[in-house]
Parts: C-alpha cells; sequence; structure tokens
C-alpha cells in the first residue's frame, strides 16, 4: 500500500475519499497503519479526504431518503430491518445518533437515508454529519496510525495476512453451514 501511495501521488488519496464514500473503516485504518508503519502517507491529508468522502456518502444519502422515501427503500428489502433500527434510534437519541451512527455496524448508509426520510431539517443534518464524519475520520486515522507504530512493518504484514486469511476462512465456513441448512430444509 506504501508503494501504491509513492508511485501514485494523489490518486490513493481520491480513493481512499471515495472508499469512504461508501463505507471504509477497514480501509482507513489499514491505509493509515501501513502509513505510520511504512511511510509515504501523509496522516492530515488522509484524514481529511476521509473526512470530505464520508460527509459526502452520508449527504447523498440523506438525499435518498428525503427525495425518494419509502419508495427507495422498498427497492432494497434487505436494508428495511437496520432502516427501522435506524429510525428507532433516531427517535430515541436524536443528535447524539447523527454524531455517532458512522461507528455502528451496518447502518451507517440506511442512517443517513432515515435521517432524510424522517424530514431531519438539512442544516441539522449537514452540520451534526460534519462533526460527526470529522470525529469518525479523526479517531480511524489516529486508531491505524497508533496501530501501524506500535507493531512496525513486519507485525502489520503479518496481522493483515492472518485478519484476510480469517476472514476469508469465516465466509467458506458461513457458505458451508448455509448449504448444509439447506440441504436439511429440503424434503426427504
Amino acid at each position: 500500500m506504501a508503494e501504491l501511495w509513492a508511485e501514485w501521488g494523489g490518486y490513493p488519496y481520491a480513493i481512499a475519499a471515495l472508499w469512504a464514500f461508501f463505507e471504509g473503516e477497514t480501509f482507513v485504518l489499514a491505509a493509515a497503519a501501513v502509513g505510520a508503519a511504512a511511510g509515504g502517507i501523509d496522516p492530515w491529508l488522509l484524514m481529511v479526504v476521509v473526512w470530505g468522502g464520508s460527509f459526502a456518502g452520508d449527504q447523498t444519502w440523506f438525499f435518498v431518503g428525503r427525495r425518494y422515501g419509502p419508495a427507495a427503500l422498498a427497492r432494497f428489502p434487505r436494508c428495511q430491518a437496520n432502516a427501522a433500527r435506524a429510525t428507532e434510534m433516531l427517535h430515541k437519541h436524536g443528535t447524539l445518533f447523527v454524531l455517532g451512527f458512522r461507528f455502528l455496524y451496518g447502518i451507517r448508509n440506511v442512517a443517513a437515508a432515515a435521517c432524510g426520510l424522517e424530514g431531519m431539517e438539512y442544516r441539522r443534518f449537514a452540520i451534526l454529519n460534519f462533526i460527526g464524519a470529522g470525529v469518525w475520520a479523526g479517531s480511524f486515522v489516529a486508531a491505524g496510525w497508533f496501530l501501524g507504530s506500535w507493531l512496525g512493518t513486519e507485525r502489520l504484514f503479518y496481522l493483515i495476512c492472518a485478519v484476510v486469511f480469517g476472514l476469508l476462512g469465516l465466509l467458506v465456513a458461513r457458505n458451508l453451514l448455509r448449504r448444509r441448512a439447506a440441504r436439511r430444509a429440503l424434503p426427504a
């Protein structure tokens, strides 16, 4: 990753911003950790671009929720449960929810859409979203930078390999368990 940053100049920062537009925790952590361990990545610039990407992504989802409302949500039935959970949390916690929803796995994008869907004022959402995106970007870049500084290049490489292989193993195991459950569900 450090070599990619060195060879491609500003393009990896644009990729980081785009990644943060959609999700991005893992990428931001990895980029910051590699930057701390191997160099070549400016943590302040990384923080600014992922802050902007995260802010823009959530603003986009807010507008989708505001403009298309329940019709947009109906097109994505797998998101409806998360949207309902996000709406419930929005009503219960309000400002704190908007500041922190990007830290809640699985509901970030639907949370911003739920805010638009529920008719939250644009200016209020934009200000809270800007603050929340900044806290998110700063905390994940700082955590990744600390991790990379603490582990060093070689141990960080082994950690990343272990995480990747662990996730692949979990995906394979989940797929096998689903197939086994599907076979059991078939009538004999």
